[in-house]
């Protein structure tokens, strides 16, 4: 199990996370949340048993909870995000925000960080060791590599399972599942959608108030699919 970060400190003014979560997901997002609660569904929620599904569950427990990996980063990312973190791109020079702000890899980060996987550690180590999956025109620092989208699907590609982008599978869209798409991250719910899609646990934009919402099929192509063990 990796080290948690050390003492954070904010230096608010340094806004250095452009790739995650542009400004025009403002709109995007918020329209979406609209429109595809309409043509996607009924605004209820139904879980996998409703469509003849198992949810998955990991054979891994990197921090010896007694709860699986998956189990365990879902439970997290709700609770992280049941603290209601208002949306702010910002440096924080001890990596992790302590300040109740945050952008859309921090919901990942937040949930991983308490399964027993410290991205913070893990990917500027991954970097390091292999650079050529990485953009070779940006300097390192590991206190923002792991809070940038770009670099997270680096990460994953090589880290985690690949599942298929195609949403005609259902059963291939699971609780826990990490979605990338072009600038932006969530992670898949326990609930679904009328048409068995689930919903997205995510941060997008300022002013968020409902964090789990019927946005898998937001206007932006899904560029990673993956299951972290």
């Amino acid at each position: 199990m990796s080290s948690r970060a050390p003492e954070r400190t904010s230096r608010g003014k340094k806004t250095v996370i452009a790739s995650c979560c542009a400004a025009a997901a403002v709109i995007i997002a918020a329209a979406a949340v609209i429109f595809f609660s309409v043509i996607n569904g009924d605004g209820k929620k139904y879980d996998a048993a409703h469509f003849g599904l198992t949810d998955y569950k990991s054979s891994l427990d990197a921090d010896g909870d007694g709860i699986d990996d998956v189990t365990d980063f879902l439970q997290n990312v709700k609770a992280y995000l049941d603290r209601k973190p208002e949306y702010k791109s910002a440096y924080y020079a001890g990596g992790y925000p302590d300040d109740g702000y945050g952008v859309c890899t921090d919901v990942v980060a937040f949930g991983l960080l308490d399964a027993g996987y410290d991205l913070r550690e893990l990917i500027d180590a991954d970097r390091r060791e292999h650079p050529e999956n990485y953009d070779p025109d940006e300097p390192i620092d590991k206190n923002i590599d792991y809070r940038r989208v770009r670099n997270l699907l680096a990460y994953l590609k090589t880290h985690a399972t690949e599942i298929t982008a195609d949403l005609s599978d259902i059963g291939e869209w699971q609780p826990g599942d990490i979605v990338i798409w072009d600038g932006h991250v969530g992670v898949l719910s326990e609930n679904r959608t009328r048409r068995g899609w689930p919903y997205v646990y995510h941060h997008g934009y300022e002013g968020q108030t409902e964090y789990q919402q019927d946005v898998i099929r937001v206007n932006r192509k899904i560029i990673g699919h993956f299951r972290i063990s």
